[in-house]
């Protein structure tokens, strides 16, 4: 049996941020229950040398939307990473998820072999296959950001477990 590239990328994609979504109103409303200000969690970190909790999000959603346009052919949207608020990071996984629904199957199969250039002209860059691009960068890292998000908020008292990591499949 084979797996698609489109059914091991994009539907993760999407389940895992409307999960990351469910968990952040987790933690917004942990912080209401608590009397806690919302940027105790946002700006939260594990280690002072990490990034805090909001650009973790952003990352992850970086990942998402940056593996969906690469593995789709089509240009990547580009946001300003200024969100502060949980609710701007809601709003941030509806403008991935929504452009995440825009990219199809018969996009994405087929371009295996595809040649993804990360960071271009750089003394960085590598050439990855399409396959390649999205089993050993874009999902570890994308797993990486979504994960520490979660351990971030639930290290700070919000209960979650997971189910609520996981979310619905």
């Amino acid at each position: 049996m084979t797996i698609s590239l489109y059914a091991a990328s994009i539907p993760v994609f999407k389940q895992m941020l409307t999960a990351l979504g469910a968990v952040l109103a987790k933690g917004e409303a942990h912080a209401t229950a608590k009397n806690i200000q919302p940027d105790a969690l946002l700006q939260a970190r594990l280690f002072p040398d990490m990034f805090p909790l909001v650009r973790q999000v952003q990352i992850a959603v970086d990942f998402a939307k940056g593996a969906g346009a690469r593995l789709a052919g089509v240009e990547m949207p580009k946001y300003d990473d200024t969100e502060t608020t949980f609710a701007e990071l809601q709003a941030l996984l509806s403008k991935v998820l929504a452009f995440l629904d825009t990219i199809t199957p018969d996009q994405v199969n087929g371009n295996e072999e595809r040649e993804i250039v990360l960071r271009p002209g750089t003394d960085k860059e590598k050439r990855l296959s399409t396959q390649n691009y999205l089993l050993h960068y874009s999902l570890p890292q994308f797993f990486f950001h979504v994960t520490t998000t979660y351990d971030l908020l639930r290290h700070n008292g919000v209960e979650v477990g997971k189910r609520d990591y996981m979310g619905t499949f």
